[in-house]
């Protein structure tokens, strides 16, 4: 009964470490469109996934859908990943959505084929067992918005910065926010990769209806007062306000008990699809399945000893 209701959440293992590197697959040439990166130090925890497919503005292509997949296979075996971010190496957008050149150059059969297996690369990002961040710096698109919602966490650079433009000789605005929407239907598409799914359960039925019907883009700021994203920042000069502000986010995470943030997020998560009792169900066995931890043990001698909490994932 408890895997039919959480699934198969495997308790963590000793340590395997993963290293730096980047990630290519299906025989790909030419550079590698994703890298991965464990964090140390401070930040030891926190792994990223970097998008960076400049040619095409981290456009969801064959190659890059199965490098994320290959990438995302492998990190969720390592319980050393306590929380996973996702960014772009690509100044000013996150992610541009589907590569509709490449599209044009499938079958009917082909494109059905590949919108599957993007549907399943959400589906995998959702059920990542670690929490994940999604730092929109840029142009989150389509299947770049559905990316981020697949995420539990959303990060939105927003406002504008001004450069100085010695031949115009004046001061000129620079736009930098992120701009999100499920744009489909201004292509003659729909979303298919979970939108119509993630994002009415993220805000709403009505608003997502209304999002989805008008294709409506939305900046950073709009986003965060309906509730799509949980933090804007300010953009910086760099461009990445919005990834050092999920970093900052993410190193909140760290220091709570990873069993039970893994488990909170399984109860969330199987909870949101199934009626009020059946939540308090689903919540009462991950419950019970984080008592015999250790870690909870330290949390409560910490308590009693007054001392910060030493949690080990065990």
């Amino acid at each position: 009964m408890l895997r039919a209701l959480t699934g198969a959440l495997r308790l963590p293992r000793p340590w395997r470490p993963l290293q730096t590197r980047s990630c290519a697959s299906d025989g790909a040439a030419g550079d590698p469109e994703i890298q991965v990166r464990v964090l140390a130090g401070p930040d030891q925890g926190i792994t990223e996934i970097l998008m960076n497919r400049p040619s095409a503005r981290n456009a969801l292509g064959k190659v890059l859908v199965s490098e994320l997949l290959e990438a995302l296979a492998r990190l969720r075996e390592d319980q050393q990943v306590r929380v996973l971010l996702f960014r772009s190496g690509v100044k000013g957008v996150f992610c541009a959505g589907a590569d509709l050149k490449e599209r044009e150059q499938m079958s009917e059969a082909e494109v059905g084929i590949f919108v599957q297996r993007l549907r399943g690369l959400m589906n995998e990002i959702a059920a990542f067992p670690a929490p994940t961040i999604a730092a929109m710096d840029g142009f989150a698109l389509g299947g770049g918005l559905e990316l981020a919602l697949a995420c539990d966490l959303r990060v939105a650079g927003t406002g504008q910065k001004k450069r100085w433009d010695r031949v115009r000789r004046e001061e000129v605005k620079q736009a930098s926010s992120a701009v999100m929407g499920l744009i489909e239907t201004t292509r003659g598409l729909l979303p298919g990769a979970g939108g119509t799914q993630r994002l009415p359960r993220c805000l709403g039925v009505a608003l997502a209806k209304e999002l989805i019907f008008t294709g409506r883009r939305l900046s950073g700021a709009q986003a965060q007062a309906l509730g799509l994203v949980n933090h804007t920042v300010p953009q910086n000069e760099e461009g990445n306000a919005a990834y050092h502000r999920a970093r900052a986010l993410a190193q909140e995470i760290l220091p709570q008990a990873p069993i039970a943030v893994r488990l909170g997020k399984v109860a969330i998560d199987r909870g949101m699809d199934v009626d009020i009792a059946s939540g308090m169900a689903i919540e009462g066995i991950c419950y019970a399945q984080n008592i015999p931890t250790q870690d909870r043990l330290e949390g409560m001698a910490a308590f009693r000893e007054k001392r910060p909490p030493r949690f080990v994932g065990k």
